[in-house]
């Protein structure tokens, strides 16, 4: 330490001699301290140029199940919670002999999911073999579509809630690479008490549309809103009910960190994520913890993670830095997926309800989430932030509406009472709008409301008592007296009461 301190100020006193025989050079000269080894920390900014921030990078692959009464490749039904392996027909269990035979209406369903998310679909498609081996994979492959896919090259534009008081809507877009027609697999049942694997069938051959989003989002929350979205389309659709709770609705995140204009960072997968709200705290977590391991020196490695929701962490599974050999082939019972266009472009011969015409689908679609979102600010004069909330919260759009027509009130009334009252008091009570008793169209004798027909003070009271509310909020009960007044004189009895005091 002292021989530091001697050459320092050596160092120090030879600069000051240097600028004093050449008074036209300008030297920066300040004081070199040996007491700490961080001394480079103290630079100024001009005197070396920091490190870029390392950012995140997500990428999203999801398996959407396909609403449909029957399996992809046969004709097995499809139903959640029945006892195990009852719904399993002879392909579905790999039998020697048994061949696939198309569900028509999952080739419609993914059509029509690609022309929602703005995708080209592909007039011939190819199907192929996935060979790994599993226990819930009876017959060691799965069919999937690598090659040729149905439908490629679509955005999905999604909103996103910013601001400093986030009441802003913000629209972003992620790139869709491709849509793919696919089986499922069974599911494993593992018994560690017993030591045991209990194989279930019952979901095998299920049809699935494989998406894949190219990595355009940056955190957990442009994720989750993402795929908010493609679950409002697909539910506007009909295609997928989008339950994730019953595994309707998969998504693996493919997570890394780069610093901007680098290339991209070694990337994990985290699996075994069952809802939107998971998805986001996952992604985050595993964004941050990459950080830290490189920022501690470490290396990434590519591996596969599962989310722990009561830890808030991503764990480990299985390495993945052995590239696997799914050794694809053709599928041999399966001719190419032929799409028409229209139904003069079918061949002479062809029955019609035989094959799948693509602009019968077009005309077919829904009124989408977006343009639902921008008909409510249109039709109605509420803010798109109200809009937002409106769409995005199962069912509320449609009561919402129904309150209007009920009460013939101020549409910007409405938005403020249903967005606040409303939403606030059923988030504290865990129930979503579908899930409330109060829910469903306002309904009274005649099918409207007598004029004048309010609530008195009493019952303005008891409301507000019911709900738990302040005094404040007594104005507004009784601005919508007429609409509980009206379900308390129906066959509904009590619905609205009951929704407040459950």
């Amino acid at each position: 330490m002292a021989a530091s301190c001697v050459a320092a100020s050596e160092l120090l006193n030879n600069i000051k001699q240097i600028s004093a025989l050449r008074p036209k050079a300008s030297y920066a000269v300040r004081a070199v301290s040996t007491t700490s080894p961080q001394c480079h920390a103290q630079l100024p900014q001009r005197a070396r140029s920091a490190p870029q921030q390392l950012v995140g990078v997500v990428g999203l692959e999801i398996h959407a199940q396909i609403n449909s009464s029957t399996k992809l490749f046969s004709g097995a039904p499809v139903r959640f919670s029945a006892p195990p392996n009852s719904l399993v027909s002879f392909f579905d269990a790999s039998l020697p002999g048994t061949l696939p035979v198309l569900n028509k209406r999952c080739v419609e369903a993914a059509v029509m999911t690609g022309l929602a998310l703005n995708c080209a679909v592909n007039r011939k498609s190819l199907f192929d073999r996935k060979h790994y081996f599993y226990a819930d994979l009876p017959a060691g492959y799965q069919i999937t579509q690598q090659r040729l896919p149905i439908a490629v090259d679509g955005v999905l534009t999604y909103s996103l809630l910013g601001g400093k008081k986030r009441n802003q809507v913000m629209r972003q877009n992620v790139t869709i690479k491709q849509i793919q027609l696919e089986q499922d697999s069974g599911k494993s049942l593992h018994d560690d008490v017993r030591s045991q694997t209990l194989i279930d069938l019952n979901r095998a051959g299920v049809g699935l549309m494989e998406l894949v989003m190219e990595p355009d989002m940056s955190c957990g929350e442009e994720a989750a809103a993402a795929v908010r979205e493609l679950q409002l389309i697909l539910q506007a659709l009909g295609t997928c009910q989008g339950n994730m709770s019953e595994g309707q609705l998969r998504v693996d995140a493919n997570v890394s960190v780069h610093r901007p204009g680098e290339p991209l960072g070694v990337r994990t997968e985290v699996k075994n994520i069952n809802s939107i709200r998971y998805l986001a705290r996952a992604i985050d977590y595993e964004i941050q913890r990459q950080i830290d391991v490189l920022q501690r020196g470490g290396t990434v490695q590519n591996e596969t993670r599962a989310y722990d929701s009561k830890s808030g962490e991503t764990l480990p599974m299985r390495d993945k830095e052995g590239l696997q050999d799914y050794r694809f082939m053709p599928e041999p019972n399966l001719p190419p997926l032929i799409l028409y266009e229209d139904d003069a472009s079918l061949p002479t011969g062809i029955d019609a309800c035989q094959v799948v015409v693509v602009q019968k689908i077009k005309e077919g679609l829904p009124e989408l989430p977006s343009v639902k979102r921008d008909r409510l600010v249109q039709t109605y004069g509420i803010l798109p932030e109200h809009s937002f909330t409106l769409v995005n919260e199962d069912g509320l759009v449609d009561y919402f509406e129904a309150v209007l027509k009920a009460t013939k009130k101020e549409p910007r009334k409405v938005i403020g009472w249903v967005t606040n009252e409303l939403l606030g008091h059923l988030k504290q009570q865990d129930m979503s709008v579908c899930q409330s008793p109060g829910s469903g169209e306002p309904e009274c004798p005649g099918g409207t409301f007598p004029a004048g027909y309010t609530m008195d003070g009493w019952q303005t009271w008891r409301i507000v008592c019911l709900a738990g509310l302040s005094i404040e909020d007594a104005e507004d009960i009784y601005l919508f007296g007429t609409m509980v007044t009206g379900f308390r004189t129906t066959p509904l009895s009590g619905r609205w009461i009951t929704s407040w005091n459950s």
